[in-house]
């Protein structure tokens, strides 16, 4: 079975070195909050100006003026400190974010990512702050879901929609496999529910099975 989008956040989750400063985008990354070891001292980061933010509140305990960057009520840790917006930016920008975990409409094969605009005349863009996160964080992770809703792939050989930011993703996270983008291509790490020889095809660029 194909990860559900909870199980998908425990991956993703599992992954990030403990002791890490990280930044969640809007969106499905935003649930690998709930699946932090609250030991592992990951401190998690919004870029409208908070450090150490906790999983989303409670229904009935939430706080107004208590939001992540995508106006979901969440919680503090001890130790949450709070800063201007443009404090913030300084910190997405200067290299001081460890990892950033993204949502993407598509990835291509040498890790150009875009997830702002599908280029569409009725869509409405929204970067955020997607192109200061994908150019300043030592590490970015998408996730995502391997295929679109009429069933083409969103990772790509070439992106057809407007870029990001290129050459900026180190791992793709998705419901069906994990995928490591290398100088020579990707690399499977993990499947889940889907043969490497049917994702292949489907794909329809170079893979190499990574897994041991």
């Amino acid at each position: 079975m194909s990860l559900s989008k909870s199980a998908l956040a425990a991956v993703v989750a599992r992954d990030i070195p403990p002791g890490s400063y990280v930044n969640l985008g809007i969106g499905l990354p935003t649930l690998v909050a709930e699946h932090l070891d609250p030991t592992s001292g990951v401190v998690l980061h919004t870029e409208n100006g908070m450090l150490n933010m906790g999983p989303a509140a409670e229904p009935g305990a939430e706080d107004p003026d208590l939001t992540n960057a995508g106006k979901i009520p969440v919680t503090e840790l001890p130790g949450a400190a709070y800063f201007h917006h443009a404090d913030s930016f300084a910190m997405m920008r200067g290299g001081h974010l460890d990892v950033c975990v993204l949502g993407a409409f598509q990835v291509s094969a040498r890790g150009d990512l875009a997830n702002w605009h599908t280029g569409a005349p009725d869509a409405i863009p929204a970067v955020g702050g997607a192109m200061d996160l994908a150019i300043g964080a030592k590490r970015v992770f998408v996730m995502t879901t391997m295929f679109a809703k009429d069933g083409s792939p969103k990772i790509v050989p070439e992106c057809t929609y407007p870029l990001t930011a290129p050459a900026c993703v180190d791992r793709i996270y998705t419901d069906v496999a994990t995928l490591q983008v290398t100088g020579a291509g990707l690399e499977v790490l993990e499947l889940h529910d889907i043969e490497y020889a049917t994702l292949a095809d489907r794909l329809e660029l170079p893979l190499k099975d990574a897994r041991q």
